[in-house]
């Protein structure tokens, strides 16, 4: 395992990509930059989603009849006794790729007896993962369109009563991630080369497949670039080496983006580099895009 810096940028066309429940559920913004904001935890919900439901491994933080299963029951499935936290953390890096990846906090209850004993409530144990991810902000200005009254009928089905809600989009968002992978830490999770090919699989794919939801309908990949070096050399920030010729680009038809800059700083470590991980749509304009495919 080496060293990767990843850039992962995806669209999202008159949805919610993430909405904030403490603000009517809007999409985050930044209201000073007029940037939509996307949390590292959506883009690793996506992730884990398509691994556990599409590749069908086994996760850490899953659902199971759509309510979150407790972390101590997720501990008590791998047949831990004891619960030691060695062999919690052991168990927990062989069985769950999730944690492999990105890491986890396993709080668990501890046992009746031991309870009484430490009069303690629980064991929290902290395993840090490889793959990390900063927030997702838009590269262009994001309008937020007015929001109109919709009615949910389920929670009253047998009254004929609903609750009353808003619904709020972005009319059109080109959302930048970056990400970097640590090879010291993937040695401490075991995270193995196998485990980075379906990470890739899944940040590319989980957009089209996991976002089927009517609030999440209207989100497509459109560039992934992971940069595996030879040695420990950070370029930083990915999202500084591309722009936007419009910044107040509304759709994805009218999207030019530039990765020249991109590449460029690419051609000066070239000789640092082990190999490049590309995919793209052609749903929106990238400039510099088969320059890069020559650096492959």
């Amino acid at each position: 395992m080496r060293n990767s810096e990843i850039l992962f940028i995806y669209d999202a066309y008159m949805c919610n990509p993430n909405g904030d429940p403490d603000n009517e559920n809007k999409p985050r913004m930044d209201w000073a930059s007029q940037r939509n904001l996307v949390s590292d935890v959506r883009l690793k919900r996506y992730i884990r989603d398509y691994l556990y439901e599409v590749k069908g491994l086994d996760i850490f933080v899953r659902k199971e009849d759509e309510k979150h299963v407790d972390a101590t029951k997720r501990v008590e499935s791998l047949g831990v006794k004891g619960r030691s936290e060695d062999e919690i953390r052991q168990k927990a890096i062989e069985n769950w790729i999730d944690v492999r990846i990105f890491g986890a906090t396993i709080t668990v209850k501890r046992d009746k007896k031991k309870k009484e004993e430490k009069g303690e409530r629980g064991q929290s144990i902290a395993i840090t993962g490889p793959v990390q991810f900063t927030w997702g902000y838009s590269l262009n200005k994001v309008e937020l369109l007015d929001s109109s009254s919709i009615t949910s009928v389920l929670s009253g089905a047998e009254t004929g009563e609903g609750n009353i809600g808003k619904d709020w989009r972005v009319k059109y968002s080109l959302i930048a991630f970056y990400g970097r992978i640590n090879s010291r830490t993937a040695k401490y999770t075991g995270m193995s080369e196998e485990d980075l090919e379906l990470l890739d699989e899944a940040i590319w794919e989980s957009i089209k497949q996991q976002t089927n939801t009517r609030s999440k309908i209207g989100q497509y990949p459109r560039l992934y670039i992971r940069v595996e070096f030879k040695d420990d050399t950070i370029i930083g920030d990915l999202r500084r080496f591309v722009k936007l010729e419009n910044e107040n680009v509304d759709d994805p038809k009218k999207v030019v983006l530039d990765i020249t800059p991109l590449k460029e700083e690419l051609e000066k470590l070239k000789g640092r580099i082990e190999r490049i991980v590309l995919e793209y749509d052609g749903g929106i304009e990238i400039k510099g895009i088969e320059e890069i495919k020559k650096l492959l």
